[in-house]
């Protein structure tokens, strides 16, 4: 998926120069990395807040359209909200190259919940312990997510890092230092795996 995001170059900064962004309905931000300086942008904050309900926006390698003729690849890295209204303060992007690898969080998504022995057989829940994962990569081969297959996850069970297949090119920054963790179990129900049995057959 290609995601696209407009952004202005911006002159004026400051405390004073960013709340009257805001006040024109632009959000300030900051372009940084890839060898080159960093950038002040502004971008409009309705564009904005909706592309960040999108879950690939936060893990995608986005085009950044520049004033309206420049592309640049980016990656988000920051944003910073408001602390009770739908509103964004400001946001941080990372320049990417395309020849150097890059380190960001993936989120997992679950499939086959539903017929995982743990919660089928045994009436037991599934219990994620992680939800994402930081992942290294090229930037064209970064997925949006990573899918964790629960369909022959037993009760008593997890499903390690080690045990996901990722697609080519692509590696958990954990495992490659060595922390396998576990991203998701499906514990024995409170009475143990006869009890349920038992309920299950009557």
């Amino acid at each position: 998926m290609k995601l696209e995001i407009n952004a202005n170059k911006r002159e004026l900064q400051g405390s004073g120069a960013s709340r009257r962004l805001r006040r024109a309905g632009r959000v300030p931000g900051i372009v940084y990395g890839g060898g080159e300086d960093a950038m002040a942008v502004d971008l409009d904050h309705n564009e904005l807040y909706h592309a960040l309900r999108s879950e690939a926006f936060h893990a995608s390698v986005l085009t950044m359209m520049l004033d309206g003729k420049k592309k640049v690849q980016v990656l988000l890295r920051d944003t910073q909200m408001h602390a009770y209204k739908p509103e964004v303060l400001h946001v941080d992007f990372q320049r990417v190259n395309a020849k150097e690898k890059i380190h960001m969080k993936v989120p997992f998504h679950f499939v086959n919940a539903d017929v995982a022995p743990g919660v089928k057989l045994a009436h037991s829940t599934v219990t994620h312990v992680m939800t994402e994962a930081d992942v290294a990569c090229l930037p064209k081969d970064l997925p949006e997510f990573i899918e964790v297959d629960l369909a022959e996850l037993q009760a008593g069970h997890s499903i390690h890092l080690s045990q996901i297949k990722l697609p080519k090119g692509v590696e958990f920054v954990d495992l490659s230092h060595g922390n396998d963790k576990a991203v998701v179990s499906i514990p024995v129900p409170r009475g143990g795996l006869g009890a349920a049995e038992g309920e299950a057959a009557e």
